[in-house]
Protein backbone atom coordinates (compact mmCIF):
# COMPACT_ATOMS: atom_id res chain seq x y z
CA UNK A 1 0.00 0.00 0.00
CA UNK A 2 2.99 2.51 0.81
CA UNK A 3 4.17 2.53 -3.29
CA UNK A 4 0.22 3.13 -3.92
CA UNK A 5 0.56 5.91 -2.11
CA UNK A 6 3.94 7.38 -4.53
CA UNK A 7 1.50 6.42 -7.64
CA UNK A 8 -1.08 8.93 -6.73
CA UNK A 9 1.53 11.48 -5.74
CA UNK A 10 3.18 10.95 -9.00
CA UNK A 11 -0.55 10.59 -10.48
CA UNK A 12 -1.75 13.96 -9.38
CA UNK A 13 1.69 15.76 -10.13
CA UNK A 14 1.59 14.54 -13.84
CA UNK A 15 -1.73 15.91 -13.98
CA UNK A 16 -1.18 19.02 -12.37
CA UNK A 17 1.52 19.72 -14.92
CA UNK A 18 -0.29 18.68 -18.12
CA UNK A 19 -3.69 20.91 -17.31
CA UNK A 20 -1.53 23.84 -16.51
CA UNK A 21 0.19 23.59 -19.71
CA UNK A 22 -3.17 22.86 -21.77
CA UNK A 23 -5.03 26.08 -20.09
CA UNK A 24 -1.92 27.99 -20.20
CA UNK A 25 -1.50 27.27 -23.99
CA UNK A 26 -5.13 28.46 -24.69
CA UNK A 27 -4.60 31.35 -22.57
CA UNK A 28 -1.93 32.61 -25.24
CA UNK A 29 1.17 34.63 -24.82
CA UNK A 30 2.62 36.15 -21.03
CA UNK A 31 1.52 39.85 -21.83
CA UNK A 32 4.12 42.57 -21.33
CA UNK A 33 2.55 45.25 -19.00
CA UNK A 34 2.30 44.75 -15.24
CA UNK A 35 -1.53 45.28 -15.27
CA UNK A 36 -1.79 42.67 -18.19
CA UNK A 37 0.33 40.10 -16.50
CA UNK A 38 -2.13 40.82 -13.37
CA UNK A 39 -4.91 40.16 -15.17
CA UNK A 40 -3.92 37.42 -17.10
CA UNK A 41 -2.39 35.56 -13.76
CA UNK A 42 -5.65 36.17 -12.48
CA UNK A 43 -7.67 34.60 -15.33
CA UNK A 44 -5.96 31.44 -14.94
CA UNK A 45 -5.67 31.29 -11.15
CA UNK A 46 -9.79 31.21 -11.37
CA UNK A 47 -10.42 28.63 -14.07
CA UNK A 48 -11.48 25.76 -13.27
CA UNK A 49 -9.12 23.58 -14.76
CA UNK A 50 -6.25 25.40 -13.15
CA UNK A 51 -8.43 25.20 -9.83
CA UNK A 52 -8.11 21.32 -10.48
CA UNK A 53 -4.26 21.54 -11.01
CA UNK A 54 -4.15 23.19 -7.72
CA UNK A 55 -6.25 20.73 -5.81
CA UNK A 56 -4.22 17.86 -7.62
CA UNK A 57 -1.12 19.14 -5.84
CA UNK A 58 -2.61 19.81 -2.75
CA UNK A 59 -3.84 15.99 -2.75
CA UNK A 60 -0.57 14.69 -4.43
CA UNK A 61 0.97 16.72 -0.88
CA UNK A 62 -1.40 14.34 1.11
CA UNK A 63 -0.63 11.50 -0.64
CA UNK A 64 3.14 12.24 0.01
CA UNK A 65 2.44 12.32 3.39
CA UNK A 66 0.73 9.13 3.60
CA UNK A 67 3.91 7.53 1.80
CA UNK A 68 6.07 8.88 4.04
CA UNK A 69 4.71 7.56 7.21
CA UNK A 70 5.52 3.98 5.12
CA UNK A 71 8.77 4.75 2.98
CA UNK A 72 11.88 6.20 3.83
CA UNK A 73 12.33 9.43 1.43
CA UNK A 74 15.58 8.13 0.40
CA UNK A 75 12.98 4.55 -0.89
CA UNK A 76 10.68 6.86 -2.38
CA UNK A 77 11.89 9.87 -3.73
CA UNK A 78 13.93 8.24 -6.49
CA UNK A 79 10.10 7.36 -8.06
CA UNK A 80 8.79 10.90 -8.10
CA UNK A 81 11.29 11.35 -11.69
CA UNK A 82 8.70 8.88 -13.21
CA UNK A 83 6.96 12.24 -13.50
CA UNK A 84 9.31 13.53 -15.62
CA UNK A 85 8.57 10.34 -18.24
CA UNK A 86 5.35 10.38 -18.08
CA UNK A 87 5.65 14.25 -18.63
CA UNK A 88 7.07 13.70 -21.42
CA UNK A 89 5.19 11.01 -22.72
CA UNK A 90 2.29 12.88 -22.47
CA UNK A 91 3.26 15.81 -23.41
CA UNK A 92 4.26 14.24 -26.49
CA UNK A 93 0.45 12.94 -27.00
CA UNK A 94 -1.35 15.73 -26.40
CA UNK A 95 0.55 18.86 -26.72
CA UNK A 96 2.41 17.14 -29.90
CA UNK A 97 5.85 18.22 -28.35
CA UNK A 98 9.01 16.82 -29.87
CA UNK A 99 10.32 13.48 -28.38
CA UNK A 100 13.63 13.40 -29.59
CA UNK A 101 16.40 11.10 -29.36
CA UNK A 102 18.03 12.89 -26.80
CA UNK A 103 14.86 12.85 -24.49
CA UNK A 104 14.03 9.43 -24.65
CA UNK A 105 17.92 8.61 -24.04
CA UNK A 106 17.44 10.67 -20.83
CA UNK A 107 14.27 9.38 -19.90
CA UNK A 108 16.03 6.14 -19.95
CA UNK A 109 18.73 6.52 -17.99
CA UNK A 110 16.14 8.10 -15.69
CA UNK A 111 14.38 5.03 -15.38
CA UNK A 112 18.27 3.09 -14.88
CA UNK A 113 18.81 5.38 -12.39
CA UNK A 114 15.42 4.62 -10.02
CA UNK A 115 16.30 1.04 -11.12
CA UNK A 116 19.94 1.26 -9.31
CA UNK A 117 18.87 4.07 -6.70
CA UNK A 118 15.88 1.63 -5.00
CA UNK A 119 17.85 -1.20 -4.74
CA UNK A 120 18.40 -1.95 -0.80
Amino acid sequence: MSYFYVILTIIFTVYGQLIIKWQTARAGSFPVTFSEKIQFLLHLVLNPWVISAFAAAFIASLTWIAAMTKLQLSTAYPFMSLSFVLVLVLSGLFFHEAITFYKILGMSLIILGIAIGVRT
